[in-house]
């Protein structure tokens, strides 16, 4: 890790001023939890100049409210999965966080930077290897080492998207509400994360000089069901080898409403409107779910070493509405 200088400003507005007018390998960044720009640091993939320290000026709150819930970024994730509000009223928020990591990691890591972290493909964290985007010439892992790699909406970059707090909160209709030097500005987070086809040197629409400060998660329709589901390799720690956040709506024994989202199997929480399709309408029983998740995967383009994905998919998707019924 390269030397850096830590800036402490006494309010947010001073540490946007702190912030670069845009990214680059030397550029300041802001700090929190530090649990993502810490070992980012570590693996020298950026060398910052400075962290701008930013915890204390973040709300940590978690309120709710008629309309819904609002949450700090400054909330730990471990404050989300114990929270009796979020526990009961938004549920598949409250799994997704329990599902992140370890005890350790949730009680310090952030809302803010848990939806924010960067890749975990393990080119781009090398920082030997010449990674399509750290500005190489090819995506290493669609010919490589693809086995944690993207089955939707790979290309020209195949890594998978980290977050399981994004999945859960995308599924609940959240929106993501934004601070820099012009003011406050609000975007769904169905819009906040852009995939590797629109640009290469982020994942999200937040600007170098713009901080995160607070999440809005709209109450669930009344009598809607929400679950998170997450498969990964070994029972801690791990990210997902995939995941489902659901959020259905069933009357009188047929799916009314379905909202589906999918993790760890492409660049971005993953919208899947044509598992939507395969519910809605449909009873709610086996023969749904599975050809709910054969729509999952229509248009799955597995590499080499992650066609087991497909297959993982359709078992997630199972399980999950089965958990909901």
């Amino acid at each position: 890790m390269q030397p850096f200088e830590l800036k402490t400003p006494a309010s947010l507005e001073d540490a946007i001023k702190e912030l670069p007018s845009e990214r680059s390998y030397t550029a300041p960044q802001p700090i929190a939890g530090g649990q993502d720009i810490l070992t980012v640091m570590k693996d020298d993939i950026e060398a910052p100049a400075s962290l701008v320290e930013i915890g204390h000026l973040l709300s940590s709150e978690i309120s709710e409210e008629p309309g819904g819930l609002t949450l700090g970024a400054g909330a730990t994730i471990q404050d989300i999965a114990d929270h009796e509000g979020v526990r009961s009223g938004f549920t598949a928020l409250a799994e997704a966080a329990a599902s992140v990591a370890s005890p350790q990691i949730r009680s310090q890591g952030t809302l803010g930077g848990n939806l924010n972290q960067r890749p975990r493909c393990p080119y781009y964290r090398h920082s030997a290897v010449s990674c399509f985007k750290r500005g190489g010439n090819v995506c290493l892992a669609e010919f490589g080492f693809n086995k944690y790699a993207a089955i939707l909406g790979g290309g020209p970059s195949y890594f998978s998207h980290p977050s399981d707090l994004a999945t859960a909160l995308m599924a609940l209709g959240a929106s993501v509400v934004i601070v820099g030097p012009e003011g406050e500005r609000t975007v769904p987070i169905a819009d906040y994360y852009v995939g590797p086809e629109e640009a290469l040197d982020r994942e999200t629409v937040l600007e170098a000089y713009e901080v995160v400060t607070k999440i809005t998660v709209p109450r669930p329709a009344s009598g809607a069901r929400t679950t998170y589901y997450k498969f990964k390799e070994r029972d801690s720690y791990d990210f997902a080898l995939g995941a489902a956040a659901i959020s259905l709506r069933v009357e009188a024994g047929t799916i009314a409403e379905a909202r589906v989202v999918l993790g760890g199997v492409a660049p971005r929480p993953w919208h899947s409107p044509e598992t939507e399709a395969a519910l809605v309408g449909k009873p709610m029983n086996a023969e749904t779910w599975k050809s709910a998740g054969e729509a999952a995967v229509a248009d799955a383009v597995p590499l080499d070493m992650n066609g087991y994905k497909v297959h993982l998919v359709k078992g997630i998707l199972h399980r999950a509405l089965e958990s909901l019924a």
